[in-house]
């Protein structure tokens, strides 16, 4: 195990949050496509911890449902009673049997902006000083109502935390300010964490009492300063997460845009840290990506487009559309207002249209469904087009069937595909047909009823009205010759 690498990360996350007010744990809100919980775990494995074990609490088998389904390799360590949070550190290193050889690195699981390049320097910082415990700190423009770190002058080391209500002038100019995480040697606070006392108005364990206790033993406590002073800023409310959601979501577009990304209007546009691109992709403004979405080389998304878990092939267009788990090919063609539903699967330079909503369908290389449509549990081939306002009925009220077009067809507008049903390669079907039975390959089918015109109806059934007296000038004006 290297120098820096810990032997256990405790994660806080039994809290209620009742500033939230809401029936979803504090940890379990969700910000850019993950939980709060969620964003420290992943700042977390960064350090490749031999442990990372997550304290809950509150509705502690949906947090530990939540754990163990995005990380299977976390613990989980249950506080019954939420009794302060030396008390929690304590029952998690219970669950790793009460003794660790090594750097214990202690989290809140409500600080979704934590990086682990910053938990990476606090680890560091902890192993080159030989410290007992190291603080993450933060420089802030203003410290009011956070605890104060105060250094001594000469090492540098920390030699108290004092709370703003107990701080003199003197301390509350000082910038710098306790976040809550730590670094400690697992022994030493195995150890300490015995000797801390509730005697205080909460009644409760409190962690930060074990920096004054590893003091008076003579044990040198120090401090890494955060890169960012907003990476430790814990949620408690709605705003809280509205702003740290800004932030992150700031972050990720400025990423992107440093690898080659044009994001038009970061201000309007929304992604999740799943994300991913290739360089040269345009994203519009007024754009919403989420969950394992990609958009590939010199792809155009937007404006007003929301896509979730789809992929866009490179040079591909999608324009004023909503997706949800679709493959989009290459130089393909999607919108003004769109829909491809899961399954959706879209070839090179393909085109969907607007007002098109598509479900479980595959279209061909080049395949074109302009306008109006729906095609639901289709396969189309290759080079066929499919008329305006076409249905594919998939539905019978029970099941679902499929329907298959070949390549190189024309189909026409108003057409109703009954699945199943199969269209050979190079048919034709003329408009307003319901198809209902298979065409050949190079046929045309007709399914329709012969028209009939009944001369003078409108005259006998709407005599006196304004298409009737139309009717009546039409018949009186003469014939001109050609």
């Amino acid at each position: 195990m290297s120098a820096n690498r810990p032997a256990a990360v405790v994660v806080l996350a039994a809290g209620e949050g009742t500033r939230m007010k809401s029936a979803t744990p504090k940890v379990l809100h969700e910000l850019c496509g993950r939980s709060l919980v969620g964003h420290v775990l992943a700042a977390a494995r960064e350090l490749s911890p031999e442990e990372l074990v997550v304290v809950v609490g509150h509705e502690r088998e949906q947090v530990a449902a939540h754990v163990g389904a995005i990380d299977t390799g976390a613990r989980t360590a249950v506080q019954a009673e939420q009794n302060g949070t030396g008390h929690a550190v304590r029952m998690g290193l219970e669950g790793l049997d009460g003794a660790v050889d090594g750097t214990v690195v202690v989290v809140c699981g409500d600080t979704p902006l934590l990086t682990g390049g910053t938990l990476t320097d606090l680890a560091a910082t902890h192993s080159a000083d030989g410290n007992a415990v190291t603080v993450l700190t933060a420089e802030v423009p203003d410290a009011t109502g956070y605890g104060r770190i105060v250094r001594d002058a000469a090492s540098g080391a920390v030699t108290a935390i004092v709370e703003h209500k107990d701080a003199t002038e003197a301390q509350r100019a000082i910038a710098e300010i306790n976040s809550g995480v730590f670094a400690f040697d697992g022994r030493l606070l195995v150890e300490a964490l015995k000797k801390v006392r509730t005697d205080n108005s909460q009644g409760e364990e409190y962690l930060t009492d074990v920096l004054g206790i590893l003091r008076e033993a003579g044990h040198r406590v120090g401090a890494s300063v955060a890169r960012d002073h907003r990476e430790i800023a814990g949620i408690n409310n709605r705003v809280q997460l509205s702003e740290a959601r800004r932030i992150l979501n700031d972050r990720l577009l400025e990423q992107a845009m440093l690898d080659g990304v044009t994001i038009v209007d970061p201000a309007s546009t929304f992604v999740d840290v799943t994300v991913t691109f290739e360089r040269d992709a345009t994203v519009l403004p007024s754009t919403q990506l989420h969950g394992a979405t990609h958009i590939a080389e010199g792809a155009v998304v937007g404006p007003n487009t929301r896509l979730t878990d789809t992929t866009v092939g490179a040079g591909a267009r999608v324009d004023n559309t909503v997706a949800n788990s679709a493959e989009i090919g290459p130089q393909a063609s999607v919108g003004p207002f769109a829909y491809l539903r899961p399954g959706t699967r879209l070839g090179l330079k393909s085109k969907i249209g607007t007002y098109v909503e598509t479900k479980n369908s595959t279209i061909g290389e080049g395949t074109k469904i302009p306008h109006l449509s729906y095609v639901g549990d289709a396969t189309i081939g290759d080079f066929t087009n499919i008329g305006a306002a076409s249905v594919f009925v998939n539905y019978d009220g029970k099941d679902k069937h499929h329907s298959t077009i070949g390549s190189h067809c024309r189909t026409g507008s108003d057409n109703m595909f009954v699945a199943p049903v199969t269209v050979g390669d190079g048919a034709y079907t003329a408009a307003g047909s319901v198809i209902t039975k298979d065409v050949p390959a190079g046929s045309l089918a007709v399914a329709r009823g012969q028209q009939r015109n009944i001369e003078g109806w409108v005259a006998r059934k709407r005599p006196g009205s304004a298409a009737a007296k139309a009717a009546e000038a039409a018949s009186r004006e003469p014939e001109t010759a050609d």
